[in-house]
């Protein structure tokens, strides 16, 4: 099981110092993956279901990864995630390949359909069509991606007779990690995803959300080029070592710490330094 950290792009965290120096701890404290989310905006007022108040600062995620691609060698960089069908999925495939280029090929993009609706319809995008976004342009950035002449006929993307490159690194794209936890979302990742990504209170969350996901994966059938699912989880709160050991043994490919409240960078800094020390 590795160890992944998420969300140091957000508040106290996000300025050019303070992100040289924890990309680089965490490196150096043997993390393999640093994760960034979005909001593009937030509910004002804020709204219960809204993760941030509407004053908190967060970076977009692949602004801020391609800085940390920069100071760092051997992170894996990770959206999680973008909201997809907020996105032009052209323009994203495009973003998504000269960052897996100028990291070296160590781009996850971690993609989900969203469920702020003030958000996707202050961006323009109706929320009952959120899902059927993500699917499609799932499909239609790994044509761009992969074909030798590329084309894309859907609902909502039409292309054909343009190219781009330069391609991702690695065969297929970039590994796309879709996130979320409704049944859609777990048909989703078994249909399309190298991994699925989830977050909750503790393992008895994602014990739970692997029953969904081997409930969508008698739903569906999984390509066999994905290969097997990863399991990417992260926990809203510290974890100590038994959880780790409990998330070791259902299977957990990456387990993501979240070093909330991302008030202090000392207190990130510790945050990172002890949960580095988790049997994994």
């Amino acid at each position: 099981m590795e160890l992944g950290v998420n969300g140091l792009n957000a508040k106290a965290t996000l300025g050019p110092a303070e992100t040289v120096r924890m990309a680089r701890l965490a490196e150096e404290l043997g993390y393999r993956s640093w994760w960034a989310g979005e909001h593009v905006v937030l509910p004002s007022p804020r709204t219960p279901d809204a993760p941030m108040e509407p004053t908190d600062p967060i970076l977009d995620p692949l602004v801020h990864l391609a800085y940390v691609a920069a100071v760092t060698e051997r992170l894996e960089l990770g959206t999680g995630i973008v909201i997809l069908p907020q996105r032009n999925p052209l323009v994203l495939a495009k973003q998504a390949a000269s960052l897996d280029v100028l990291s070296g090929g160590r781009l996850l993009l971690g993609v989900a359909a969203g469920y702020l609706e003030p958000e996707m319809t202050a961006v323009g995008v109706p929320y009952a069509e959120r899902g059927r976004r993500t699917d499609e342009y799932i499909d239609a950035m790994r044509a761009l991606w992969n074909e030798p002449a590329p084309s894309y006929q859907g609902r909502y993307v039409s292309f054909a007779h343009v190219d781009a490159h330069p391609r991702p690194m690695g065969p297929g794209g970039p590994r796309i990690v879709v996130g979320g936890h409704s049944p859609a979302a777990f048909r989703r990742a078994v249909a399309r995803g190298h991994g699925w990504l989830g977050n909750g209170a503790g393992p008895a969350d994602l014990a739970a959300h692997l029953d969904g996901l081997r409930r969508a994966a008698a739903e569906v059938e999984r390509p066999g080029w994905l290969g097997p699912l990863e399991i990417s989880f992260m926990q809203m709160s510290p974890v100590d070592a038994d959880n780790a050991r409990r998330y070791a043994d259902l299977g957990t490919d990456r387990l993501i710490v979240y070093p909330l409240p991302l008030e202090d960078p000392a207190a990130v800094a510790a945050h990172l330094e002890q949960h580095a020390a988790l049997p994994h």
